[in-house]
């Protein structure tokens, strides 16, 4: 059996591993993968620890996805933009880096939810790692204009300053403001904070939302109870992350195994599952 791993902190909550287990049952590849709590003084020590014991890839989770990133001795061309990485794959010539959020997030918008993000404007609140992976792909989904909103603006800028170049030749418009400063309203709403774990309430008002919006927290479970209520509370359509979750899973897999997993099968299940 050839290793993997979730590591983070927290990661109790995580269903990575059952979904990979389900894409190995499903595909047949020799996969096994666990998750590791790691110190938040320990990443390092962790990637390399596992990669010792001949672990041959991880998934990276909040809060260590910009701290993969510069541990890489290779970058995708999407984990170079972001700065951040979620998916860390171990080769004979070092530890290769991507970031699969966006490509999930942008398969689950959509197929899974079937909701058009060409043409459209799009708000994503907070510039952590997880907004940073999903900003490229959602520019390249053919987004008319993205804004991230963040509690810090000087973040937001610093990540729309690495995708300016980008976003020009998508012919698309990026800007960045403060979350109690955004005064547009947005077709698809994203919620990349850890407000929604940390219990916190939703940190931007509800008029970012137009009618018929859809809003999607990349959280899941009771964990984005709150702001799912808040969005059908004023009109929109919610979404969880839990699609986002299954697609850049199957993405990491199709990185480390070169199959691609039938993802739409497994949330299909996971959604079951966590429904009841």
């Amino acid at each position: 059996m050839d290793d993997y791993c979730l590591l983070g902190n927290p990661v109790e909550h995580s269903r990575s591993p059952w979904i990979h287990a389900r894409f190995a049952d499903l595909t047949g590849q020799p996969v096994r993968y666990g998750r590791r709590l790691v110190p938040l003084d320990g990443f390092i020590e962790a990637v390399r620890g596992f990669a010792a014991e001949g672990g041959r890839g991880c998934n990276v989770t909040v809060p260590f996805k910009f701290e993969a990133a510069s541990l890489a001795s290779a970058l995708s061309e999407r984990a170079r933009l972001a700065e951040a990485s979620n998916t860390l794959h171990f080769t004979t010539d070092g530890i290769h880096a991507d970031n699969t959020d966006g490509a999930g997030l942008v398969q689950d918008i959509r197929v899974n939810a079937g909701f058009a993000i060409e043409g459209h404007d799009v708000l994503l609140i907070g510039a952590g790692g997880a907004s940073a992976g999903v900003l490229g792909p959602l520019l390249q989904a053919g987004a008319r204009r993205v804004t991230v909103a963040n509690r810090t603006v000087d973040k937001a800028h610093a990540i729309i300053d690495r995708h300016a170049a980008l976003a020009a030749q998508c012919g698309a418009v990026v800007d960045a403001c403060a979350l109690d400063a955004v005064v547009s309203a947005y077709d698809i709403v994203v919620n990349g904070t850890a407000s929604s774990l940390a219990g916190a309430g939703v940190p931007v008002a509800a008029s970012v939302l137009k009618p018929g919006a859809l809003a999607v927290d990349m959280m899941y479970g009771p964990a984005a109870a709150g702001f799912m209520d808040w969005a059908r509370a004023h009109g929109a359509t919610a979404r969880d992350g839990l699609g986002m979750l299954v697609e850049q899973a199957a993405e990491s897999f199709l990185i480390w195994r070169g199959v691609r997993p039938p993802s739409a099968q497994v949330l299909g299940e996971l959604r079951k599952l966590v429904d009841g």
